[in-house]
């Protein structure tokens, strides 16, 4: 089987998606993975800026049918490569639009598609992620509680939910990604670092806390990812 098709959603802007995706490129290359980054967030690429002279990094707008189309190809060129999708905050249009052009093609890829759905403690990103498990009903869902925005008992709206539930009974999980100092975090988009970048070069006390929250990040990730704990 190929290697698996990660998407960091969350539909709306602000709840951590990109922070996520740094967390999967990392982990991946943490398992000997050479991943491919595709950034469908055209007009403000951060991930993409930080990883683009470390792998192959694509931009791709997912707003339109040619960019499902480019990425579906990429995926199958690199059976090889784990295919990580950092999305916009607006991509819940065009995953309603052309999201099933995907889910029709994971049979013949031969791929698992796996979402981490990153959520704040707002009701909104609950209701979207309902959209969403319409739209592609073929991925696999993992619901991410962002640690910035508080300790995983904060999020009530989500843990007492019948969404929980459904997520839960479908195979997903419930996860709490932990944050990440924000003068670390700063140093990581302000100026465009990798994760690899910033440990040879931000000074060692940030180096400490990056190592900390790095660590957190790879048992969450990889135990959605490859069953580790």
């Amino acid at each position: 089987m190929a290697k698996d098709i990660l998407i960091s959603g969350g539909g709306k802007g602000g709840v951590g998606k990109s922070v996520v995706s740094v967390g999967a490129i990392d982990t991946a290359l943490a398992h000997g993975e050479t991943p491919i980054l595709v950034e469908t967030d055209t007009s403000n690429p951060d991930v993409w800026k930080m990883y683009k002279n470390e792998l192959r990094a694509e931009l791709i707008d997912l707003d339109e049918a040619n960019g499902w189309i480019d990425l579906i190809n990429i995926c199958d060129q690199h059976p090889e490569s784990t295919i990580i999708i950092n999305t916009a905050a607006r991509n819940n249009r065009g995953v309603a639009a052309y999201g099933e052009t995907l889910s029709n093609t994971l049979s013949e890829l031969d791929r698992r598609l796996v979402t981490f759905w990153v959520i704040n403690r707002q009701r909104d990103s609950l209701e979207l992620l309902n959209d969403y498990m319409t739209a592609l009903a073929g991925s696999v869902i993992h619901v991410v509680r962002n640690g910035h925005y508080g300790p995983e008992e904060k999020f009530e709206l989500y843990n007492g939910s019948k969404l929980r539930t459904s997520v839960e009974r479908s195979g997903g999980q419930s996860l709490t990604f932990p944050d990440l100092a924000d003068r670390v975090s700063d140093d990581l988009y302000s100026k465009r670092l990798s994760i690899g970048t910033a440990m040879k070069t931000l000074p060692l006390g940030n180096r400490a806390e990056l190592t900390r929250w790095r660590h957190e990040v790879h048992k969450v990730l990889s135990g959605a990812l490859y069953g580790a704990s």
